[in-house]
C-alpha cells in the first residue's frame, strides 16, 4: 500500500528510536505494560512517524491488556487497516493513513459505543496536551 509520506529506511531509522522503528516500520509489538500510560489530561495522540492526530484522550479506556486502548480513532480516515494472518491468527492491523506506521491492532471486544478496541503500541504514539 502506498502512503502520502514516504521516507527511506535510513531516514526512518534516524528519526525513530530503535523500538519505535521496529514497531512502526516492521510491525513489531512492544512488550505489554512496558510503555508509560500517557497522562490523563485532555489531549490527542499523534503518530510518532508523521505527527498526524490519531486518537483523542476522551476515547481512551483501560483495557487491562498493557497497551493503550481506544474505542475509536479521531476519524476513520486517519487510520488504515488490513488483515494480519501472522502467528496462525486472524487479526486486523492498524496503520497511520499518512505514513503507514504500524500502530497496533483493532479487536471487536471494546466498550460502547463502538464495541471496538484499538489496541495500540504506546511507542507508536506521541501525546500532545490540549493546551498545545
Amino acid at each position: 500500500m502506498s502512503y502520502p509520506i514516504q521516507k527511506s529506511d535510513a531516514e526512518w531509522r534516524e528519526q525513530l528510536s530503535p523500538l519505535a522503528y521496529k514497531v512502526t516500520r516492521h510491525e513489531g509489538t512492544e512488550p505489554a505494560f512496558s510503555h508509560d500510560d500517557f497522562p490523563k489530561m485532555p489531549g490527542r495522540f499523534h503518530c510518532v512517524g508523521c505527527g498526524q492526530s490519531l486518537f483523542d484522550q476522551a476515547h481512551k479506556f483501560d483495557s487491562g491488556t498493557g497497551w493503550p486502548s481506544f474505542w475509536a480513532p479521531l476519524d476513520d480516515e486517519v487510520v488504515a487497516t488490513r488483515e494480519d494472518r501472522k502467528f496462525f491468527m486472524r487479526r486486523t492491523e492498524v496503520h497511520c493513513s499518512n505514513c503507514g506506521a504500524h500502530l497496533g491492532h483493532v479487536f471487536p471486544d471494546g466498550p460502547a459505543p463502538t464495541g471496538l478496541r484499538y489496541c495500540m503500541n504506546g511507542v507508536a504514539l506521541d501525546f500532545v496536551p490540549e493546551d498545545h
